[in-house]
């Protein structure tokens, strides 16, 4: 018999006066829950592709899963699906992530009274950029116990071209190329900036040596935006690190937006979240 999951949808205050769209997808229970905090990568949101596949199979494992919208990442409580406010995401950077992040997770704390949650058993799972974002945060945060990086930076300088950069310096604003959709979103040079000027905090490559914390990393072969090297450097620089190296697997792992969860579903999928489940229950 299929468990019954509930799903709630909020809208909290961001940084500045903006929204953070937010969900949570959990089980119907009695017992408190642990919690997953879900974190996307660059020109992703919420409810790209899988996620609320994914959230919907972590909830039905027995967890709480709570997954976000970074304030400037493009996406308006208006618009759950397509990135529209192109002012906000050319104003975004790491810090602002990091930021909102934090604001998550207060937020998470807060409904322990109201939800069937166990707020002394967060997790936190990035992808892509946000497993940058995600590994930083539970290096400095003490509420999160476990964390998985799937597809995830170890680098973030190592995105900044030289040709990247001098066009910022040029013109004050770089047009990136939504492959997807073909639409051109804009960066202003304070991403590269804000980058710079706390770059010992933004270091992911430094800051891993510090990290002490249960940590799985899961990174396909074939990752055609973010290569291996950087799943491999942290696997080596961690010694108490977990690595699944999956054969063939590409950024997203077999997913694609839009998704469709009856024929969409790969034993890719399946793994990465029956891996991801087995790490977080040890």
């Amino acid at each position: 018999m299929e468990k019954k999951l509930n799903k709630i949808e909020y809208v909290i205050k961001g940084q500045e006066a903006r929204k953070i769209t937010l969900d949570i997808t959990y089980p119907e229970t009695k017992k408190s829950l642990p919690v997953i905090v879900f974190v996307h990568g660059f020109k992703g949101f919420k409810d790209w592709g899988h996620f609320n596949w994914v959230a919907n199979k972590f909830a039905e494992n027995g967890f709480a899963f709570f997954k976000f919208n970074f304030s400037y990442n493009g996406i308006t409580p208006d618009n759950l699906y397509e990135l529209t406010d192109l002012d906000a995401f050319s104003e975004n950077n790491y810090s602002k992530e990091l930021k909102d992040l934090d604001l998550v997770l207060d937020f998470v704390i807060e409904q322990e009274e109201q939800l069937p949650i166990n707020t002394k058993e967060i997790y936190i799972i990035g992808h892509s950029r946000g497993g940058g974002i995600a590994f930083l945060k539970s290096l400095e945060d003490k509420r999160i116990k476990k964390t998985v990086l799937w597809a995830s930076l170890s680098d973030f300088e190592s995105f900044f071209r030289n040709d990247t950069v001098k066009e910022w310096e040029e013109n004050g604003v770089v047009m990136v190329e939504n492959k997807r959709t073909k639409q051109l979103l804009p960066l202003k040079k304070q991403f590269y900036d804000d980058y710079i000027s706390n770059k010992k905090t933004l270091d992911i490559r430094q800051q891993a040596k510090l990290f002490d914390k249960p940590l799985l990393i899961i990174h396909g072969d074939k990752d055609e935006s973010v290569d291996i090297s950087h799943a491999e450097f942290l696997y080596n620089t961690i010694q108490h690190s977990i690595f699944i190296r999956v054969e063939q697997g590409d950024h997203t792992f077999g997913a694609k937006h839009p998704f469709n969860e009856v024929e969409d579903v790969t034993e890719m999928l399946e793994e990465l979240v029956e891996n991801s489940v087995e790490f977080l229950l040890d």
